[in-house]
């Protein structure tokens, strides 16, 4: 073969590689791993990214109230993780607004300088749980990945994916990735009364659930630690409502003259959780603190005692 037919064979041969390489599937690239504490998992188009958040949450844990046994729970596991020690995949479930993602976040800023890290992951994003565990496998830093609000329903891809990856995949799991997600759901996926119609009793009275429910409740036994959290009493909002005005600011008169002013914003909101705590703390300082009770109490407006009872 002459030269000038190599060189022309070669180059063909090159085109054809470069429309092969386009066919495949994107690669997931690594990130700056020292741009952040706190990356993003997302398709951009089709390609996958993961993007350094330039922002992260500045929660501490000290700012957290009124969940001090959940707290000490998912700090003692995350220790033992950046340490190096055997530790579990997280499930933080239960009543909204009381600070399961608050919690992931405090923690992250309590460890990120020994080295921990959190990448979130949307539902639908799951299913590129694998390719994500790949990339970060060999790094130094341990990595939580946080599925912010997680549930399912009938069919969706992301379920399969994370029970895998939990615990059923061929592939053992890098030691340096725990899942931490919240839910409202403790079961992650809606539950109904027809399931229950395939539940069977033997000769014995033993109860047998059907199918449909063992594979609901499957997927969150999978996760090694629950956490539940419960709705606030009275009490604990006021608390944590002081504890928002305080970090906005406000000195100790205020907050003793704020408290009828917050259970009327938690009676017209319908609930006494953290977040409406703080979205009360937030409006009352934005107003202009003291100034702003009286504008925000109308004279005749009823306070009730325990908003139980209202």
């Amino acid at each position: 073969m002459s030269t000038d037919a190599l060189v022309q064979f070669l180059s063909r041969a090159e085109s054809l590689l470069a429309r092969a390489e386009s066919l495949l599937p994107p690669q997931l690239g690594a990130p700056d791993w020292a741009a952040s504490s706190a990356f993003r998992y997302r398709r951009r188009r089709g390609v996958p990214v993961l993007e350094p958040v330039r922002h992260v949450a500045t929660i501490r844990l000290e700012a957290l109230k009124e969940v001090d046994a959940q707290k000490e729970r998912l700090l003692q596991n995350s220790r033992q993780f950046v340490q190096g020690r055997p530790a579990n995949n997280v499930l933080l479930t239960g009543a909204r607004g009381t600070g399961k993602s608050s919690l992931i976040k405090a923690v992250l800023n309590e460890f990120s300088g020994q080295g921990l890290r959190l990448i979130e992951v949307d539902k639908a994003d799951l299913v590129d749980l694998p390719d994500l565990v790949d990339l970060v496998a060999e790094r130094p830093e341990r990595f939580i990945i946080f599925c912010d609000d997680l549930s399912f329903e009938e069919g969706e891809a992301g379920y399969k994916a994370l029970k895998s990856m939990l615990d059923g995949s061929i592939a053992a799991a890098s030691d340096n990735v725990l899942i931490y997600a919240t839910s409202n759901r403790r079961h992650l996926l809606p539950e109904q009364m027809r399931d229950n119609l395939a539940a069977k009793v033997d000769e014995n009275g033993e109860l047998h659930p059907g199918e449909a429910i063992e594979e609901k409740v499957s997927l969150s036994e999978r996760f090694g630690l629950w956490i539940s959290f419960y709705p606030f009493s009275q009490q604990e909002y006021l608390a944590i409502a002081a504890q928002w005005l305080r970090h906005f600011g406000l000195g100790e008169a205020a907050i003793a003259a704020a408290r009828q002013p917050a259970l009327i914003w938690a009676l017209e909101r319908g609930s006494r959780s953290g977040r409406v705590a703080y979205q009360f703390a937030r409006d009352l300082a934005g107003r202009g603190g003291p100034g702003a009770l009286t504008a925000a109490t109308p004279a005749d407006a009823p306070i009730p005692d325990d908003l139980d009872q209202a």
